[in-house]
């Protein structure tokens, strides 16, 4: 996910937080520190509600991380990597491979909402310690809280639509019984996608009606929409592009760039030649050492261009994805990554032999799907 800061690791595995987060400690915490907790302990100091608020939206954020972690854990038990863990305003995401069979599947998908109710129960069960017990007021609230918001993440992640668990766990059971991975991806998509404008509708009606918390909730309906569309577009490629090869989807011959040439030299003439935005680096045994992207080039100052090389200016070849001329395409596209995507760099060996772009793709794509709709 773009715009977050990487802050560790957890069990191996590189941990960022958007610049969301912050916003989502301080929205819980002032709700429940100006509005919850005075409504069920009134009578508190300023600084007692402030404090607790802000507590309780971090141990909030703390099981957010532990549902996320539990993903991450039962993949690495399957086999699955996995490959970062980001937390944000929505909650958090851990990419991963796909897994292979669907019984993996399923317990991944299961691991996050029965992490969530195991916090919950703890919660509530220290919540009334504290309070019964020890005659702790606030921070028994505070658990009680956070017991019933663990609750309710688990139960809103197992609704049975994409990307949340629950879609997760109907594509893992539609999958084991039809055998049609892609299929049960777009079913899970087209559910999501469902759920997202029904969560913006009841959203709206809340804000008219007086409640600012139906803003949030159409929040996270919009964000359910444009991930489960895109997770729907990719399974659909993905059959479309069953059986090609990269080398048929390829652009070749390809126009590259020295690596060696300074950014100046290489604006004042090679540039303004560029068919497309973002060209291959070789150095100097013709090998290819990366990929830049011209737009990258106007944001260099004017007193770096004349020293600054291009490969030191571009992205190396190690962070581009690449695959050989008889891959599978569809089996190159499941392992993209956020930060290694498009454009694919095909090489025979240390040759380059083609280079493939999203345009490359959505067009074969296309075609293959006319040809497939005329055959019908």
């Amino acid at each position: 996910m773009n715009n977050s800061l990487r802050i560790g690791r957890i069990l191996g595995v590189p941990l960022s937080i958007h610049w969301t987060v912050p916003l989502l400690v301080f929205l819980f915490g002032y709700s429940l520190g100006s509005q919850t907790l005075p409504a069920w302990l009134p009578g508190q100091s300023t600084t007692a509600y402030t404090v607790a608020g802000l507590t309780g939206a971090l141990l909030l954020l703390l099981s957010l991380l532990a549902h996320e972690t539990a993903h991450a854990l039962t993949a690495r038990r399957n086999d699955i990597p996995v490959h970062s863990v980001t937390l944000w305003a929505l909650g958090g995401m851990t990419h991963m491979d796909k897994p292979p069979a669907p019984g993996a599947a399923f317990l991944v998908a299961v691991s996050g909402p029965l992490t969530s109710l195991v916090v919950g129960g703890a919660a509530l069960g220290a919540g009334a310690g504290l309070g019964a017990g020890l005659g702790w007021e606030v921070p028994a609230a505070v658990m009680v809280w956070l017991g019933w918001a663990n609750l309710l993440l688990a139960v809103f992640n197992l609704l049975p639509a994409a990307p949340l668990d629950g879609g997760r766990v109907v594509q893992a059971m539609m999958w084991w019984r039809t055998g049609d991975r892609e299929r049960a991806e777009r079913a899970a998509g087209r559910s999501g996608q469902i759920l997202g404008i029904l969560l913006i509708a009841l959203g709206w009606i809340a804000f008219l009606g007086g409640s600012w918390s139906g803003l949030w909730l159409a929040l996270i309906g919009f964000f359910i929409i444009i991930v489960a569309k895109a997770e729907r577009q990719q399974a659909s490629l993905v059959t479309a592009l069953s059986g090609v090869r990269a080398a048929d989807a390829m652009s070749s011959p390809v126009q590259t760039a020295p690596d060696w040439t300074t950014v100046q030299r290489f604006l004042d003439g090679p540039a303004m030649n560029a068919r497309h935005s973002t060209l291959p680096l070789l150095d100097f045994e013709g090998h290819p050492s990366g990929l830049l992207h011209l737009p990258r080039l106007a944001t260099i100052p004017a007193a770096q261009r004349e020293t600054l090389r291009l490969r030191d200016a571009g992205t190396p070849l190690s962070k581009c994805t690449t695959c050989a001329p008889d891959d599978l395409l569809e089996d190159v596209i499941k392992k993209l990554r956020p930060r290694s995507g498009l454009p694919i760099l095909v090489m025979d060996g240390r040759q380059l032999t083609g280079i493939i772009t999203a345009r490359d793709i959505i067009h074969l794509a296309q075609r293959r799907q006319l040809h497939r709709n005329g055959s019908e």
